[in-house]
């Protein structure tokens, strides 16, 4: 049952609260009668006039009050390196979590809005263990510059980037993780000039964001766009120098005026509008410019924040590995690997035993197992690899015989978390593995006994070595095991888009009539630093149902139907989970 207390944060100054009294006139008005709300005013320095004006809101469901935070930061500052601009009152939600402990759940919302929408609606949205619901910061996703400043700064993707003008926070989880404390360290590292307060926590909460529908923050500005017409906003957010009260013709103006002349503070709002002057809005416009050279400026220095990190903290092996990573994305080099593989030598057709029947092969097989079993027992319990949550078990567990499966390829861990997601399927045939040529032949140490003799199905340059492995794979197929193929045909280092998919897997599938299983796993970053300065990633791993061949489609006509339903499902499975279009930086020629 939805907690009937819904708790609503703002934070202003004494020249700023007009502004949030028409904000908060807009919640009291659409909110729901069935419910309470305490709202809380943070700062420093609002005057009892003020106070009482914003008091006189008040009725049998909404509660206002004034929470002075200077006594909280005096608190705080006597233990952390605090500097001063802490007072700045848009660095105060980071302090709701901790100052009220009596809440899990809070709202936090920036004065320079208006709500349309039944604020408890929000409120009752479930977002797990995320940090934070929150909307899409959209002047980053269609402002290059400001796209680019978030990723090669901030060193979070613009399609993942979050208005932090209104929140819904899990102050359970804030309290948990220390995120405040988190703050602080960072703030103590870089300042982040451009967005402020909102890079610091686009830092700390990345990948632990629940995308809200951008209808609960639509920010109003004249470039950008919707698919939907912004009147249906249910909150309008006026960014930066687009306000209402110093320009009429700003878009939506009207709606916050509708508001805005039911209060009794309208008729300073209206001389703030007829008053602003043209300088004022000179500087207006000369502080728009400004901000998108700081943008730049940040984005050339060699001492940001991003870069900083990646000289400083990160392996330069892995930092070269996911430069070379965008510059093949951007070239189109999608089935190329990125990382060196080693040297290799051709696998004659003598030198493996496919089906594993000697007793040999099934000594090192079971020894390769035991092994196998023990590493990733290892590895889960120390954290190194975490499979968060397996989606879709039942359509693994429904196949009736062997079957594709198919994975993206991201990391030599993730065929250890497809064997996780096997071994929660119950079945009793085996899951074999493709793997490349030179993975069996020539690579190194544990990784690469396991390649030789857990369960792999190696590809050859050799061509009778390449038949006896087509014979071998498709017997192993129609005995009704699982053949686990990665058919982008390239490893990336944590690449979480779908990348174009090659017609191998599918072959298999459509000359055995059975189905492809497509799996697709997705990731976010945890809290635990890996030995090369990157966050290790939780998987989760997403099973689709089958697709089974046409049996009035071509064999080519099948093969092109499977691959593209396979990559069909992938893609909506990325754009359903990481809440942003799949879009490509691949320039064409």
């Amino acid at each position: 049952m939805a907690n009937k207390t819904v708790p609503i944060f703002y934070a202003c100054d004494d020249n700023f609260v007009k502004y949030t009294i028409v904000s908060l006139h807009s919640i009291i008005k659409n909110a729901s009668k069935d419910r309470k709300y305490e709202v809380y005013v943070l700062h420093t320095s609002i005057t009892e006039r003020m106070q009482g004006e914003l008091k006189k809101l008040e009725n049998e469901h909404f509660t206002i009050s004034f929470s002075d935070v200077s006594e909280y930061i005096s608190m705080i500052s006597k233990r952390l390196p605090i500097r001063h601009y802490y007072t700045k009152t848009t660095y105060f939600r980071f302090f709701i979590a901790d100052m009220f402990p009596q809440y899990d759940k809070a709202i936090y919302i920036d004065s320079d809005t208006v709500v349309n929408g039944d604020i408890s609606k929000l409120y009752d949205t479930d977002i797990g263990d995320f940090y934070v619901g929150a909307c899409h910061e959209q002047v980053m996703v269609q402002t290059k510059v400001y796209g680019d400043y978030c990723e090669e700064v901030v060193g979070v993707d613009r399609g993942n980037f979050f208005n932090a003008g209104m929140m819904l926070i899990n102050c359970d989880t804030f309290r948990k993780k220390k995120l405040m404390y988190k703050f602080f360290e960072y703030l103590g590292v870089y300042n982040f000039v451009v967005t402020q307060d909102e890079d610091y926590l686009n830092l700390i909460c990345k990948d632990h964001v629940f995308w809200l529908d951008q209808r609960w923050n639509t920010e109003v500005c004249e470039h950008l766009s919707y698919p939907y017409d912004e009147r249906e906003a249910y909150i309008l957010h006026y960014i930066m120098t687009n306000k209402p009260w110093h320009y009429e013709d700003c878009k939506c103006s009207d709606i916050f005026h509708s508001y805005a002349r039911e209060t009794d503070i309208y008729p300073e709002i209206r001389a703030e509008l007829e008053g602003y002057t043209d300088e004022q809005k000179e500087r207006d416009r000369l502080s728009g410019e400004n901000l998108y050279r700081m943008a730049l400026d940040e984005i050339a220095r060699e001492d940001n924040f991003l870069k900083t990190l990646n000289k400083t903290k990160r392996s330069a092996d892995r930092v070269r590995i996911n430069e070379k990573i965008r510059d093949y994305e951007r070239e189109g080099k999608f089935d190329v690997d990125v990382e060196d593989d080693p040297p290799t030598k051709p696998l004659l057709p003598d030198e493996i035993d496919y089906k594993r029947r000697s007793v040999g092969a099934k000594l090192r097989t079971f020894i390769a197992h035991c092994k196998a079993k023990r590493f990733l027992n290892y590895i889960t319990r120390h954290e190194k690899l975490i499979v968060k949550e397996i989606r879709g078990i039942e359509n693994f567990k429904a196949l009736t015989g062997g079957a594709v499966i198919t994975c993206n390829h991201f990391n030599a861990l993730d065929s250890f978390a497809m064997h996780v997601a096997y071994t929660a399927s119950g079945k009793k045939k085996k899951m074999y593995r493709v793997i490349r040529e030179g993975n069996y032949t020539s690579f190194p140490g544990f990784y690469g006994y396991l390649m030789r003799n857990f369960y792999t199905l190696p590809l050859s340059s050799n061509l009778k070595t390449l038949a006896k492995f087509t014979k071998a794979t498709d017997e192993l197929i129609n005995e009704g095991n699982y053949v686990l193929f990665y058919p982008e045909g390239s490893m990336w280092y944590n690449y979480r888009k779908p990348k174009p998919l090659k017609p191998g897997a599918y072959r298999f599938a459509v000359k055995n009539g059975v189905p492809v299983l497509p799996c697709f796993i997705t990731m976010r970053d945890s809290d635990i630093l890996d030995d090369d300065g990157y966050f290790v990633q939780e998987y989760t791993i997403h099973i689709a149902e089958p697709i089974y061949p046409r049996t009035e489609l071509s064999y080519k006509e099948n093969l092109e139907y499977m691959a593209n339903k396979n990559y069909e499902v992938w893609k909506e499975i990325y754009e359903r989970e990481y809440s942003m279009p799949l879009v490509y930086t691949t320039v064409k020629a």
